[in-house]
């Protein structure tokens, strides 16, 4: 017995508006919309509607809108509409429901109950448009103490590699195959103009990409797709992947349909194959284990560059970070609950995880308490949307973030959590030819740029507001922050006070 599931959108046209110029059906790669010329007239397939909102964008009439399909389900507070309609498609399929992008769920978003403090008469503004401003930041490993020449005013003291920053955001990984290669190459030039970095993810390194180098963190995670010696020495920072927000403690997954012929000579795979990166790194079973790949890792790169290990935030971060560092980590990358992927299965993006902000503030605490704070920056990810997030995350302890959601937005992304099928229609998510040329890298790279430069005035902007005229002002220093419609429990762990104290 097939269970008729209604559909969850419904694509409005208006036909005194419509000139059946099939521009819809052009750009829909969800078959949605179909000419017929009988009736000459466009009708539309509301079940299979995603809500990318590509036809109304291209749409040259307006002629279109998408809604929610009026149909409800029996109120019901525990059974609402996605959960019943998850319980009748895995009774028709009898597998594992898949979905991308970050969790939708409204798990509370403690950027939004955080709020920055502002300087007034006892402690003057700063002025960003006439007073210099340092948002610039190193990353890697720090000395405890620096010895410097009396006599010529050197530094004496070993300095670690570290990574210049031009302003305290980075792109995050995203792997050739769940994103097309035009889209990796928007990223690479425009953390090359910026004076950033962008993350290959666990896909390797396309050899079109390699020019970028120099801004470009290469990414070994559990399949090891596309690693070997040349890989690492290609790009500024060796990261270690053991986990992702979107997914704790699971493997990755890129659906065979995703690997096309490029996608599976740079991954090292047979073409059409699922690529499937095991649960665990089967080089890492404890601390000790973690701390021989990490040094194997420096020994293959010449001890030139950091090494970066991340990790999905979860309850006892703290505890696992502090092992990190002691093993020899020079970055630390925390993924939260937020952190969007590929695909995933939907059970575990949901209900896996802990949000990015307690999991920063409960590794920033630990590492300060332990001493050892200095001996590796800490970077976080997983839902970070704007300016304001970041300078938040700063203040709460990091020293750089990871940007992916809000990067595929600005390049076009409606989340429509479509990622895993391959039919991204903003050319994003997918290896097919025809879709992903909709992204030009040139273009794609330009947005990018506009994008963090406005941000990087934007933290100006909140610095000088805070009466301190560097990013190292506010880093770490939580007493910027004051925490609103938060328990005592949630404000201690935060290591906030409340609004008004």
């Amino acid at each position: 017995m097939k269970t008729y599931l209604p559909p969850r959108y419904i694509v409005r046209r208006d036909e005194d508006r419509c000139i059946q110029c099939l521009v819809c059906e052009n750009q829909c790669s969800f078959d949605v919309h179909q000419y017929d010329a009988g009736d000459d007239r466009v009708y539309a397939r509301d079940d299979r509607c995603v809500a990318c909102h590509r036809c109304v964008t291209f749409c040259p009439t307006s002629a279109l809108g998408i809604g929610e399909y009026p149909l409800d389900f029996r109120a019901n507070h525990n059974w609402r509409r996605e959960a019943i309609e998850d319980v009748l498609k895995q009774a028709e399929t009898g597998g594992v429901l898949l979905t991308g992008m970050g969790t939708d769920k409204g798990h509370r978003v403690y950027w939004d109950h955080l709020l920055l403090n502002a300087s007034q008469v006892t402690n003057p503004s700063i002025d960003p448009l006439r007073e210099p401003m340092e948002t610039v930041t190193f990353l890697g490993r720090k000395p405890g103490a620096a010895e410097i020449d009396p006599a010529t005013g050197a530094l004496k003291t070993g300095m670690p590699p570290q990574v210049r920053l031009g302003l305290p955001v980075m792109f995050s990984a995203m792997s050739y195959g769940a994103i097309s290669l035009n889209v990796q190459e928007s990223l690479a030039r425009a953390a090359t103009e910026l004076g950033t970095l962008w993350n290959t993810g666990e896909g390797g390194l396309h050899p079109k990409l390699r020019k970028y180098g120099d801004n470009t963190t290469v990414q070994v995670a559990s399949g090891r797709f596309g690693v070997d010696a040349g890989y690492l020495n290609a790009g500024r920072i060796v990261e270690i992947k053991i986990g992702q927000g979107a997914k704790p403690g699971i493997g990755g997954h890129l659906p065979g349909e995703k690997v096309v012929e490029d996608v599976s000579r740079t991954r090292m795979i047979p073409m059409g194959t699922d690529a499937l990166s095991p649960a665990p790194q089967h080089d890492i079973y404890s601390i000790e284990d973690l701390s021989q790949l990490v040094h194997a890792l420096k020994e293959a790169t010449h001890y030139t560059k950091p090494i970066s290990v991340k990790i999905a935030a979860v309850h006892n971060s703290a505890a696992i970070a502090s092992g990190m560092v002691r093993a020899g980590a020079d970055i630390i990358v925390l993924d939260g609950l937020r952190g969007a992927t590929g695909a995933a299965p939907k059970i575990i993006r949901d209900n896996v995880g802990i949000p990015i902000e307690v999991a920063l503030a409960a590794v920033d605490t630990r590492l300060r308490q332990e001493g050892i704070r200095h001996l590796a920056s800490l970077v976080v990810s997983g839902g970070i949307r704007n300016s304001g997030d970041v300078a938040k995350a700063i203040a709460l302890g990091a020293d750089a973030v990871n940007i992916g959601t809000a990067a595929l937005v600005a390049l076009g992304c409606r989340l429509c959590q479509q990622c895993h099928t391959g039919k991204c229609a903003w050319g994003i998510c997918t290896s097919d030819p025809a879709l992903t040329k909709r992204i030009n890298p040139e273009l794609g790279a330009r947005r990018l740029v506009n994008l963090l430069r406005g941000w990087d005035h934007e933290i100006q902007e909140i610095l000088g507001g805070l009466g301190v005229n560097a990013i190292e002002s506010l880093r770490g220093n939580r007493l910027h922050l004051r925490g609103l419609g938060l328990t005592d429990m949630e404000l201690d762990t935060l290591g906030v006070r409340m609004a008004g104290k």
